[in-house]
């Protein structure tokens, strides 16, 4: 799926104001990938394009031109379609930390963990709806975090259960509230209606510093809380296993100490995030952690940083470009597609 070999991975900055050449180059690159991760349970395990595009319109409609276009730079296929209106998608398992802090400034800082050959390590910035937004892509045209313009800040993480239910995957959900809203009272007001297909954790930050944490799950409304920190699990432990192998107690018990803690700095705050309990190696059985990011919204900025790597974009100043990443020890991959060969391709 990513531009990946062993325990590396590409990470790309691109924009693209409106869906275009840019975004159909990306749906190209990867959907081989993603039709095989959409149809392992066969064709008949997904919903028909109808009830895709029903539930599309009950739940976020203003996101419906936006569909409609990126439909049919897919090729405007039947499952093409079905696939980008992400629901009731196959289920997906991560790890990931996440925190607000209020202490210089509002800020998100997360780590996501998670195998690198599924991670796109696209980030995008766009302007779909006339409001610009910076996330990390996820289904081509979600969000695993992300910002927009007005300075609402939101990041995803694993919800501890392993229920599924009719609803749409979370990457859609955070792309709607980062397209429609601009505070955190709206954003946790639509995260709670939408419905999902598995449980999330959803950590929201607003440029005036008001958060939330809402905890969703399939087959309810979410639960909107004044928690400013999550890892993988809820109110309680349900998934047991998921929670020894990924230590989430232990990584939210930490988070929530340096919430408290009114000596720390923002600089010391985000260094936490590159070392344990928080940030994770193990990368051999799909959990460690492929990026964190810091997400300041009074500046309209974001830095993704990695172990001596730091790569800050913002609304006013986005660089497109690459990094390549290593994972431990890894030899450099031979070969690589460059964000400037994508351009050059697309004739942007």
């Amino acid at each position: 799926m990513p531009l990946i070999q062993s325990q590396s991975l590409l990470f790309r900055a691109l924009e693209e104001a409106r869906p275009g050449a840019i975004w159909q180059k990306l749906f190209g690159e990867f959907w081989p990938s993603y039709r095989r991760w959409y149809l392992q349970g066969g064709e008949a395990a997904r919903p028909y394009y109808l009830p895709c595009l029903r539930a599309l319109r009950k739940h976020m409609p203003e996101l419906l031109p936006t569909f409609d276009k990126l439909a049919e730079l897919a090729g405007g296929g039947d499952l093409e379609a079905r696939f980008l209106s992400l629901f009731c998608p196959p289920p997906y398992v991560t790890a990931c930390s996440q925190l607000v802090w209020l202490g210089e400034q509002p800020l998100l800082v997360r780590n996501y963990d998670y195998p690198p050959q599924l991670c796109e390590g696209v980030i995008l910035k766009t302007a779909w709806n006339g409001r610009q937004v910076i996330g990390l892509s996820d289904c081509v045209w979600g969000l695993l975090d992300g910002m927009n313009e007005d300075g609402l800040a939101v990041s995803l993480s694993f919800g501890g259960r392993l229920d599924v239910g009719e609803g749409f995957g979370v990457p859609l959900v955070l792309r709607y509230v980062l397209e429609t809203c601009t505070r955190t009272e709206e954003a946790s007001a639509a995260l709670a209606r939408v419905p999902v297909h598995m449980s999330y954790n959803v950590t929201v930050v607003d440029r005036g510093g008001d958060f939330a944490t809402v905890y969703l799950a399939p087959g309810k409304s979410g639960e909107i809380s004044r928690m400013a920190a999550a890892t993988n699990h809820q109110q309680k432990v349900e998934w047991h296993q998921h929670a020894r192998a990924t230590s989430t107690v232990e990584r939210l018990r930490q988070l929530m100490l340096m919430v408290e803690d009114t000596t720390l700095s923002s600089d010391a705050l985000i260094a936490s995030f590159l070392r344990p309990p928080i940030y994770s190696t193990a990368f051999a059985r799909g959990l460690g952690t492929l990026y964190s990011a810091a997400y300041w919204p009074t500046e309209g900025r974001a830095d993704f940083f990695w172990p001596g790597v730091t790569w800050s974009q913002s609304f006013a100043d986005f660089e497109l470009g690459e990094r390549l990443i290593q994972f431990g020890n890894s030899p450099q991959p031979h070969h690589m597609t460059r964000a400037t060969d994508l351009r050059e391709e697309t004739g942007q």
